[in-house]
């Protein structure tokens, strides 16, 4: 007898997206150590805890050095106080009733979006938006939910709802039946929005299939336009079909804080081989007291100070820094000619490669020639080819130093 792996991992055509980005800057760097590398890849965020949340997060820290107010394990679905704060906060101004039962505490939204499939069967037909977040993807292949990776860059097996300037990057119902669709909107990577008439197509699709909806809002903080909604649950009947995740990391600067939290409503079901009906909420509860011990008590109590009056206030400085670096992004790549998309209710910027160039050669040539690092497209999926992906999180001043090396460019 010999131990046997998991072979679906060994469907897995390339190392994780980001990890191959930053072997290439590190090979990058190595070979010319004094160079002024500007990243805009990987979305990190530069702005510090904003002092609300820092003072919450030392107090909380204090309470953990006392006998008295120390905190041992938690509630793995994390605590009261913080679920109704963000129920009076993230829901209750759009009109969007939840329990504290139904939202669940945890150290990320990528954490949880690749988690949630455990708890489906493997013999569901999963569609993604194609460009895709690679977790989504990469965490079914790794379930054995797919098949092998063809030639066109799509996995045997997954249904890929085609994203990009022909159709405005508004994804079209799948062409075959599926059980779970992934959305992110603000989109992941392209930034693109969609309003919600667009989004009410796939709530009534997913109702009218008994489908569910995986809806990634991670971004919705960025969102500065009118008729895109913050949530899916604005949409009517969206409770019955649809689980949120919703994270601080971008929102409030907790990528190193570790944060976030998923809504999966009452009314959610899913079916047994015997096509009765589930519900959802009590499989991910006992999925995440089984595999999860809660975040630390002083993260859940700086999460809690991002809703307080100073604490939103400093957030929103925060937020609006990170759009105004998107604006110079947006504008400095059109006047020279590039086709831009996103960076109006998002912090990433989807860019259309020059002279139809593929995605890795422009990387290359941003990294060789102007020092910039973006994120190519094509490691989102095989509708990224021929873009790239830069952030908004990077400083001001490295934001305008980044174009303008970009602007002096000849393609």
């Amino acid at each position: 007898m010999v131990v046997k792996i998991n072979e679906n991992y060994l469907k897995l055509k390339s190392s994780y997206l980001f990890v191959e980005v930053a072997r290439r800057e590190a090979e990058f760097v190595k070979a010319n150590p004094d160079a002024n590398v500007i990243k805009m890849g990987i979305g990190d965020v530069t702005k510090p805890l904003v002092p609300a949340v820092v003072d919450a997060f030392k107090n909380a820290v204090d309470e953990m050095a006392n006998a008295d107010t120390f905190m041992g394990y938690g509630p793995e679905q994390g605590y009261d106080f913080l679920a109704e704060a963000i129920i009076e906060n993230d829901f209750k101004p759009y009109g969007i009733d939840l329990d504290v039962s139904e939202v669940f505490i945890s150290d990320g939204a990528k954490c949880d979006t690749g988690n949630i499939q455990e708890i489906f069967g493997l013999d569901n037909k999963i569609a993604v938006t194609d460009p895709v977040y690679t977790v989504y993807v990469d965490t079914n292949v790794m379930a054995g939910r797919t098949g092998e990776m063809g030639d066109d860059g799509m996995y045997e097996g997954l249904v890929y709802l085609k994203c990009n300037s022909e159709n405005n990057f508004v994804p079209e119902l799948p062409s075959e039946p599926v059980d779970i669709i992934y959305l992110c909107y603000p989109n992941n990577p392209t930034g693109t929005t969609l309003t919600k008439d667009q989004l009410k197509v796939f709530v009534d699709y997913a109702k009218e299939n008994k489908a569910i909806i995986l809806f990634d809002a991670a971004y919705e903080a960025f969102i500065h336009e009118d008729d895109v909604p913050h949530s899916i649950y604005e949409i009517d009947g969206a409770r019955e079909v649809a689980i949120e995740f919703r994270s601080y990391s971008k929102t409030a600067g907790f990528t190193g804080t570790r944060c976030a939290y998923t809504v999966v409503p009452k009314e959610l079901m899913a079916y047994d081989s015997e096509d009765n009906a589930v519900e959802v909420k009590p499989l991910w509860n006992r999925r995440q007291t089984t595999k999860f011990n809660g975040v630390s008590y002083p993260v859940q109590k700086a999460a809690e100070a991002t809703y307080s009056e100073e604490g939103k206030a400093q957030i929103k400085e925060i937020l609006d820094y990170y759009m105004e670096n998107a604006k110079v992004i947006r504008e400095s790549l059109t006047d020279i000619g590039l086709e831009v998309y996103g960076g109006i209710s998002s912090p990433y910027i989807w860019v259309k490669t020059p002279n139809d160039m593929d995605s890795w050669k422009f990387f290359d040539i941003l990294l060789n020639e102007a020092n910039v690092v973006g994120t190519p497209g094509s490691g989102f999926g095989p509708s990224g080819e021929g873009y790239l992906r830069l952030t908004a999180f990077n400083t001001l001043e490295n934001t305008k130093e980044a174009m303008d090396r970009i602007s002096k460019l000849e393609f």
